[in-house]
Order: C-alpha cells, then structure tokens, then sequence
C-alpha cells in the first residue's frame, strides 16, 4: 500500500505519526512518502520540503508568501500525480492540504482521498463539510458526534479518537526530573504559557501575554514556554522584557517523540 500524507503543522505532525504507527502495524508492507514534521520523520517519512514553510495564518502573512505558496502546492500536487499512491491522507491544515486535495481528485480522480481531522461545521462555516464532498472520500474524526455531519454530505466518517484520550498520563517523577533539569523551584507557583505554534500566532498573541504577566500579581511565578526550536529565537526576543525567571521547552537535541514528551511534561509541570 502507498500512501501520500501531508501534514502543515504541529499539531497535525504528532497526528500523522500516531497514524504511521498504527497503520504499520496493520499493514507491514505500506510505504510513505508527502509533507511532515519532525515527529512523522523520526517515523521514516522523507518530507518533500520544510513543513514549517506551511505554518502560515491570515492574510497578513498568506499574501507576501502567496507565491511561494502556490509553488509548493503545485510541486505537492505534481509529486502525488506522479507517485500515484493508493490514497491521499490530508491532515488538518485545510487551506492547504484540501486544496491539494481538490487539484488532485479533479486531474486524477482515481487516487482515492481522506482528511484526517473533521471540519468543526457544528460550531461555524457549515457549508465546509458540502464543499469538501466534491474531492474527499473519507473523513476521520476526534470527536464521536462529528461523523453524522460528514455524512449527512456525502462522505464516509469514522471517528478514531482524539490523541489526548490515548497519552499515557504525566507521573510525579516526569514533573520532578523536569523541575531538576530546568531548575524550577517546586515550592513555588509555575505557569505554562502556549502563545501558539506559527509565526503570525506568537507575534499577535504574545504581546498581549507579556503585558499581562507584567502585572504585580504574576510577579512570582515561574514562567513555562513549551515551544518549537525553530521559533526559539522568536520568543527570547519577545521575553526580554519580562521580570520572571522564564523557562523555554524547546525539546531541541532530543528525538521528535522525546521532545513532544516534554514539552506534555511541561504541562504537568504547572
């Protein structure tokens, strides 16, 4: 079985792993190719290119890149037209990935597609779900009353569970080897701050954060920042003004599931 994914963020990264796990133990022989992070990497997938040059969000910053963009998306459409998988898995990341999606089903509509991550048309845009009809098969859904929507249009749905629900739960001793190897204080009140995964996110969001936790009553705290290596140096400039001890996790130097790990035990940590 050959099978083409495409993953444009974290988040989707850590899901295309699980997924490349599991289908590996259902079907030994499936081989792998499309667009990933660092996590479906360590799984053996080789990504056609960078996957953070997809983190991407807004028109602010979608339209200096627009051409860039449109490169990529062709280069991806071009490179599952020629490879022919058995089917194309599209996870989350929408703009992208089921634009891909819509090309490819209308050059080749033999090349069967899923979208792993179901559209959240009960909370907004409805008509989503009837528009993604035209070019995917199946959909897979983390949440157990999303598969009737998807059907309803259409498409084939199963509900495969939200990652959350399989994590093996943090244990005392992860929390205090974090503590130990960032030097945190166990006495004292941490607080994990998640300002996002994507450029356009930090630059907006953190600010904001900053100004906050500039206030009298977070002056003791100890300050956790789970983040990414490649925006490292995004964040340490935007905390330089802050009068707290501040703690980034990146998982840099680790492996892509030791690294998503920590930064869970990060989580714990607070």
């Amino acid at each position: 079985m050959k099978l083409f994914l495409l993953a444009g963020e974290a988040s989707g990264d850590r899901l295309g792993a699980d997924l490349m796990r599991g289908l590996r133990h259902l079907t030994p022989d499936v081989t792998f190719r499309g667009i990933a992070g660092p996590e479906m990497q360590s799984e053996g997938l080789d990504s056609l290119f960078d996957m953070s040059e997809l983190s991407v969000m807004g028109l602010a910053e979608v339209l200096p890149k627009y051409f860039a963009l449109k490169r990529r998306l062709d280069q991806t459409v071009a490179e599952v037209l020629a490879w022919k998988p058995d089917i194309l898995i599209t996870i989350d990341s929408p703009d992208f990935s089921l634009r891909v999606a819509r090309a490819v089903r209308a050059a080749d509509p033999k090349i069967r597609t899923c979208h792993y991550v179901a559209p959240s048309v009960w909370a907004w845009r409805a008509g989503r779900a009837k528009k993604m009809a035209g070019f995917i098969d199946h959909v897979l859904a983390l949440l157990p009353f999303e598969p009737p929507y998807m059907e309803a249009e259409g498409m084939a749905c199963d509900f495969v569970g939200h990652p959350v629900a399989a994590q093996a739960p943090i244990t005392s001793k992860q929390i205090a080897k974090f503590q130990a190897d960032y030097a945190l204080d166990p006495a004292r009140e941490s607080l994990v701050i998640l300002p996002g995964s994507r450029p356009s996110e930090i630059k907006r969001l953190l600010p904001v954060f900053c100004q906050v936790l500039s206030e009298p009553f977070f002056a003791d705290f100890q300050l956790i920042f789970p983040t990414l290596p490649h925006l490292e140096p995004l964040l340490r400039e935007a905390l330089k003004g802050l009068p707290q001890e501040t703690v980034l996790v990146t998982g840099s130097g680790l492996s892509a599931a030791a690294a998503a790990e920590e930064r869970l035990v990060a989580y714990g940590a607070a």
